[in-house]
């Protein structure tokens, strides 16, 4: 069990529910906490848990924080520079990583060699340099836990497992989302409100929108291949929509181990800090008496094809990963700002992974820079 934590992207959903779990472990102490520019929730959770250093994304945010929170003992800092001294800290020994996108790839790999626990929720960062980063763990000998709930019950199913060699396949549930079971002349219709009502989930705008386009699913696919080092083609999804089962395990005997839950990020958040211990938790316990049938499709690829494109991608591997992830981000964030369609978020995502020039092994620089030009190429072919 950890002591210590830093939080990075600790006023977001999963960063909120981390403190949560925290402030119910009184042995557990915050080191560093980090957020964009929500200076108002970062002054209340700077007065609660009195972390050694606070820092925000833009230079203002933080000068408006230091100022509200004057009276207490707490450095305050910005940037990407802060947001790599919250990983590295010396006072933490675990790093819950909840920052969004491709942001969270340096500071997790500089607390991978500071040889901190990781509790993984940036999918990004195994997504655009997973080799990079699962070579590093292994290098510094740094844990890495999955705070994401699909890629925690298979942490889960696989705790006291025998060799890898034993698995057949990493099952991923899929909720399908809000648009499931639709077709493209339904899904042109759909509008941006639409698209952020999960049916399951309560988390932010651009998971959600990812979600709906089965983007997620796709991200965790090589998530997941990276992580649990499968090929891909023994990574597969099935549409659960009750999302009560949060992942499943089929081993070469024919064994499948699934892991079931309430809908609640805490339990593997609390999961990642008390490893390999396992706590009472504030999660309300799954009643099978009042959950309802369980039911499992398979993904419709032809309707929501940016799954089928993370597959591709992962296969082909190299720079087509983090190109793809970037070109997603920047295809999003257009959505949500009501500049494009549903179906422009896959047209200029796979017209900008094929944009960018291809590069088997690349380096931590020229990730970001098919990261870079992804964005652009959505910003040029929009």
């Amino acid at each position: 069990m950890v002591k210590c934590v830093s939080v990075l992207g600790s006023t977001g959903s999963i960063g909120r529910q981390s403190l949560d779990i925290i402030s119910r472990l009184p042995e557990v102490k915050v080191a560093a906490l980090t957020a964009g520019t929500s200076v108002e929730r970062m002054q209340e959770q700077c007065r609660q848990f009195l972390p050694e250093l606070a820092v925000m994304a833009t230079k203002e945010a933080a000068d408006a924080l230091a100022e509200s929170i004057q009276d207490l003992p707490i450095r305050v800092s910005w940037g990407e520079e802060g947001l790599i001294e919250a990983a590295t800290i010396p006072a933490a020994d675990c790093v819950i990583t909840a920052v969004v996108g491709m942001v969270g790839l340096k500071p997790t790999l500089a607390a991978i060699r500071a040889g901190k626990r990781i509790g993984l929720a940036n999918k990004e960062t195994l997504v655009c340099a997973g080799e990079l980063v699962m070579a590093e763990a292994e290098k510094y000998g740094t844990e890495i836990i999955p705070v994401d709930s699909e890629h925690s019950a298979i942490f889960q199913c696989l705790m006291g497992a025998g060799e890898k060699k034993e698995i057949k396949r990493l099952i991923l549930t899929c909720s399908g989302g809000p648009f499931f079971g639709m077709d493209r002349t339904q899904l042109e219709k759909v509008t941006k409100a639409d698209a952020l009502k999960h049916p399951n989930w309560k988390m932010g705008a651009k998971i959600t929108i990812d979600c709906a386009t089965l983007m997620n699913k796709g991200l965790e696919v090589i998530e997941a291949m990276r992580l649990y080092r499968m090929p891909i083609e023994q990574v597969d999804v099935v549409v659960h929509r009750q999302s009560i089962i949060h992942s499943m395990v089929e081993f070469v005997d024919g064994a499948v181990m699934a892991q079931l839950g309430a809908q609640d990020m805490r339990l593997p958040i609390q999961l990642a800090l008390t490893y390999p211990a396992r706590l009472e938790c504030p999660v309300e316990p799954l009643d099978f008496l009042s959950c309802g049938s369980l039911t499992f499709a398979k993904p419709d690829l032809e309707n929501f094809p940016c799954l089928a494109l993370a597959y591709r991608c992962g296969k082909q591997g190299g720079t087509a990963c983090p190109a793809m992830n970037g070109a997603n981000e920047e295809a999003v964030a257009m959505y949500l700002r009501d500049e494009i369609g549903f179906y422009d978020i896959y047209r200029l995502v796979s017209a900008a992974v094929d944009a960018v020039p291809f590069i088997e092994n690349p380096t931590l620089e020229e990730i970001l820079e098919a990261d870079r030009l992804a964005r652009e190429a959505v910003r040029r072919l929009r």
